[in-house]
């Protein structure tokens, strides 16, 4: 594929971009990426590292500043990893960090989750319905457990039919 931009070089950075709401393919050659400021400057390719670190810049998505208590420089008690040393390499130290920049994450998983922190994945369409069913039961369960420590067992009775139907195979709800 050649260069949408100078229709000369190979196209070597492919990537899409959705601007209020316009989804668009792009694919540039290395020398129009760095023209059009796609790269970052000084890199002599594009890293995937530099594409996820572009998230974890925390004043640029928060608009807080470095005298803010929530945004100084954190650092892990574990390994030492600071903040801003994970802004620049993407990665963690360990397992620990992920506690330790606890709050300072929720704003990035929510721009990269499109506002959501826990990521539920997708399911299969040929066992999607099991997948599925399986998940229903189960908030149900945790459902029917509240309510029969809140003792409103004429709740929890409505609920445990609706269990038995599910595990029966039925869609009665």
């Amino acid at each position: 594929m050649e260069c949408q931009e100078c229709h000369m070089r190979p196209a070597t950075l492919h990537f899409t971009k959705i601007v209020n709401g316009k989804k668009m393919e792009v694919h540039l050659c290395e020398r129009c990426a760095k023209e059009k400021g796609e790269v970052m400057a000084g890199s002599n390719a594009f890293s995937i590292h530099n594409l996820l670190s572009g998230f974890l810049n925390f004043e640029q998505l928060t608009g807080q500043r470095e005298n803010d208590p929530f945004s100084g420089d954190v650092q892990c008690p574990k390994c030492g990893l600071t903040y801003s040393e994970f802004a620049k390499i993407g990665k963690f130290g360990c397992a620990q960090c992920y506690r330790a920049f606890n709050h300072l994450l929720d704003p990035i998983l929510r721009k990269v989750h499109a506002g959501n922190t826990v990521h539920t994945g997708k399911i299969p369409k040929r066992t999607g319905k099991n997948i599925s069913t399986k998940r229903k039961i189960q908030s149900l369960k945790e459902e029917l457990q509240y309510l029969i420590e809140r003792e409103e067992f004429e709740k929890a009775a409505v609920i445990r039919d609706q269990i038995r139907a599910l595990e029966k195979g039925g869609n009665e709800l």
